[in-house]
């Protein structure tokens, strides 16, 4: 289970930075907004995998 779940982390970690990168290169408010609240919901399903929350997933 721990092999998952650090693919998972991994995973998300990774997505969070691609976010950052386009946050970085957005165009309008609006674009910015979008991947401030991306990157904010894949912090929270990250801290989730890194608590161990049983029963809890990123689905």
């Amino acid at each position: 289970m721990s092999d998952v779940r650090d693919l998972l982390i991994h995973g998300s970690e990774k997505v969070i930075r691609h976010y950052r990168l386009l946050l970085a290169s957005a165009k309008s408010e609006k674009e910015r907004e979008l991947y401030r609240s991306r990157i904010e919901r894949e912090d929270r399903l990250l801290e989730d995998l890194r608590g161990g929350s049983p029963g809890r997933c990123a689905a």
